[in-house]
């Protein structure tokens, strides 16, 4: 299981090859790779609009350690409920612009089900329970995002 905040880009596509590579590859570990059947992924990435505000920049705003834990704490749920070989969650704070990574969540697992399932699983629960705030700077000025979009 892997989760990292981080306040730089990240590739998602990298980050996900990464975490894939057997051991020797690129020395990033083995997630079950020879095992997993499945791997379902969700990437998000940063809109240029939030209802009917068009969305320039946006910031996201944490708390160091607080939000790695209930990464964490969701990461673990999914994997005591589900038949996982691995889960990974990356997850940006700071400054983005429209189409900047925002948010890479996988699941690994013998089948698809259990993947897809878990990877579903991860995405809401993150976007519902996790300690973080949007502020977006609209034509409009700066505002802070009261709750997220359904799914």
């Amino acid at each position: 299981m892997r989760v990292e905040i981080r306040t730089t880009p990240f590739d998602p596509w990298s980050e996900l090859a990464a975490w894939t590579s057997p051991v020797g590859d690129s020395g990033a570990g083995d997630s079950g790779a020879a095992d997993a059947g499945a791997t379902a992924v969700f990437v998000g990435t940063t809109r240029d609009f939030n209802g009917p505000h068009a969305v320039r920049e946006m910031t996201l705003e944490h708390y160091p350690g607080m939000t790695e834990r209930y990464l964490e704490r969701i990461a673990g749920e999914a994997t005591e409920r589900w038949a996982l070989l691995d889960v990974l969650v990356v997850h940006r704070v700071g400054q983005l612009l429209p189409g900047d990574p925002i948010v890479l969540v996988a699941a690994r697992s013998a089948h698809r089900g259990p993947a897809l399932d878990a990877c579903r699983y991860l995405i809401e629960e993150l976007k519902h329970r996790a300690p973080l705030w949007k502020k977006e700077v609209t034509p409009g000025g700066d505002r802070w995002v009261e709750s997220n979009t359904p799914g």
